[in-house]
């Protein structure tokens, strides 16, 4: 059932080319089941999750998709997946993204919770940089501008709506703040060095772009997270 799940999903995110495509889908599986086996969760319902928790996504989908799950519904009656199953798929599915976050919603299950740990671990790192110079490729965003900064504590309705900003100004807005959104042991232990690696980039960045300023405020950036 999970491989017929898996082609099903293929089918509609194949062809993304914004950082949500299979490539990232089959990451957050592998990642997923290997946080099920040390957190010892259901690996099934986890699997299903993994591969589902994108295909309704409003920045792929439209909002309706989003707010009902059309796509995954669709996909788990297709593969006859059992109700009471799906229902669970479903649940965590509506919990899963950094927006769902934003408006204070949290996965309450552990499978939810570690596809969540998994998704949000994916978008950061090496990988985490490539993928949102891909995704702002994609919608023309600007690499850099040393005038355009943050938008620092931003709420889901702005997040979703946001269209100017940089790559770099996403990095802060979203993904140097994912280490502190972890919700398993999992998660948190993969999540410090991904982390790591976002800010030495960025500290490498702002120096061979020989901007002092920019250093300076990654280096507050920093400090506040810390403190809280």
């Amino acid at each position: 059932m999970i491989e017929e799940v898996r082609k099903k999903v293929c089918e509609l995110l194949d062809k993304d080319n914004s950082g949500h495509g299979m490539e990232h889908i089959e990451r957050v599986l592998k990642m997923s089941l290997k946080f099920a086996e040390k957190e010892k969760a259901n690996r099934e319902i986890v699997a299903f999750i993994a591969l589902l928790h994108d295909v309704d996504d409003y920045k792929l989908f439209e909002i309706e998709n989003a707010n009902n799950l059309i796509n995954a519904r669709k996909i788990l009656q297709q593969c006859s997946i059992e109700s009471n199953i799906r229902e669970q798929v479903l649940d965590a599915i509506k919990t899963i993204g950094y927006s769902k976050r934003l408006n204070g919603i949290i996965p309450i299950t552990l499978e939810g919770m570690i596809v969540s740990d998994a998704d949000m671990c994916d978008a950061i790192g090496s990988t985490g940089i490539l993928r949102v110079y891909q995704y702002g490729l994609a919608h023309n965003m600007l690499l850099f501008d040393k005038n355009i900064f943050p938008t620092l504590n931003i709420s889901v309705t702005d997040y979703m709506a946001k269209k100017s900003g940089t790559i770099i100004t996403h990095m802060f807005e979203k993904l140097l703040k994912l280490k502190g959104l972890m919700l398993t042991d999992s998660g948190r232990k993969e999540a410090i060095e991904r982390h790591k690696i976002m800010v030495d980039f960025l500290y490498h960045f702002f120096e061979e772009e020989n901007n002092p300023e920019w250093i300076n405020y990654l280096d507050t950036y920093l400090n506040e997270i810390k403190k809280g």
